[in-house]
């Protein structure tokens, strides 16, 4: 007569195939993030060639004051998306993979695993991936060209709207504020993208995860 063991808590098929999916789901997640992510660079190039032409077409400076609110909203969408692709890599290193080779591990100990049930490390893609050497120069390059693109570009037209020197006291101070936000979002940009560090904590600002 069959009968059945009760699979331990956190072990068993069941629990391995509930841990696959939840790999196959986040990493979907991923996938759509990196892509939107990326997205926002050319989104952000093309906003911010309207708005040069429509200030030089005019030849009103003053149309350089939307410079800073495209660039700081778009880059700080960047930000967020780029922090949360890491973090999915840096889940599945550091809590999904080690689940699923404990719960591998347990199977092999009750014999119910395969003969490559356990010492085999699952996704070994995110660990592979992170060991190029050239991964920390990749880093600092696409730290530069995020602070380029996000925080550079509308500090140059600021420069430009402040040097026209024909402009209100209400819109200076309102410019004023613009820079000190874009300084905040390249102060957020040096935190996140940590160019230096290479390590699990880090986040991933090279086009891939």
């Amino acid at each position: 007569m069959y009968s059945e063991q009760p699979e331990h808590a956190g072990h068993g098929p069941a629990w391995r195939n509930l841990l696959v999916t939840e790999y196959q789901v986040i990493k979907e997640e991923q996938k759509v993030r990196i892509g939107f992510r990326d997205n926002l660079l050319y989104v952000t190039l093309a906003a911010v060639t309207a708005v040069i032409v429509a200030a030089a077409q005019a030849k009103a400076t003053l149309l350089l004051l939307a410079l800073p609110p495209v660039c700081v909203i778009l880059g700080w969408t960047y930000l967020v998306n780029d922090e949360k692709i890491s973090a999915i890599g840096r889940y599945i290193r550091t809590d999904l993979g080690p689940r699923l080779v404990a719960g591998l591990d347990a199977e092999a100990a009750n014999g119910t695993a395969g003969p490559d049930g356990a010492n085999r490390e699952p996704f070994g893609w995110e660990r592979t991936h992170r060991g190029d050497a050239r991964r920390r120069s990749r880093k600092l390059i696409q730290c530069l060209v995020d602070l380029s693109t996000f925080c550079l570009v509308p500090l140059g037209g600021l420069a430009l709207f402040w040097l026209d020197g024909n402009q209100g006291a209400a819109v200076l101070a309102a410019s004023v504020v613009e820079a000190l936000a874009i300084v905040v979002l390249a102060w957020q940009i040096l935190v996140y993208a940590a160019p230096f560090r290479v390590g699990d904590g880090g986040t991933t600002t090279s086009p891939g995860p």
